[in-house]
């Protein structure tokens, strides 16, 4: 399932692209997004060169059950 960074030019967005959360990147739609549903922003932000966010990408953003979470109750965001 492609998100919304399928179109980013960082590796990093870029290695999240496929993930099930339904990733936003940084910028106004996810704030609108947030604003119109009344959900808070979900804010990761982390570097390709960074082992502990491979390990919660592993671990946290490749889960369904976490995703699903995240997709719910929150506007995911990406930076």
């Amino acid at each position: 399932m492609a998100n919304r960074l399928k179109n980013a030019r960082s590796p990093y967005l870029l290695a999240h692209a496929q993930d099930p959360v339904d990733w936003y990147p940084f910028g106004g739609e996810a704030f609108q997004k947030a604003q119109a549903e009344g959900k808070p922003i979900f804010l990761s932000v982390g570097y390709y060169a960074c082992h502990w966010c491979h390990v919660m990408h592993r671990e946290s953003f490749q889960d369904e059950e976490v995703a699903a979470l995240l997709n719910a109750h929150f506007v995911p965001v990406k930076v």
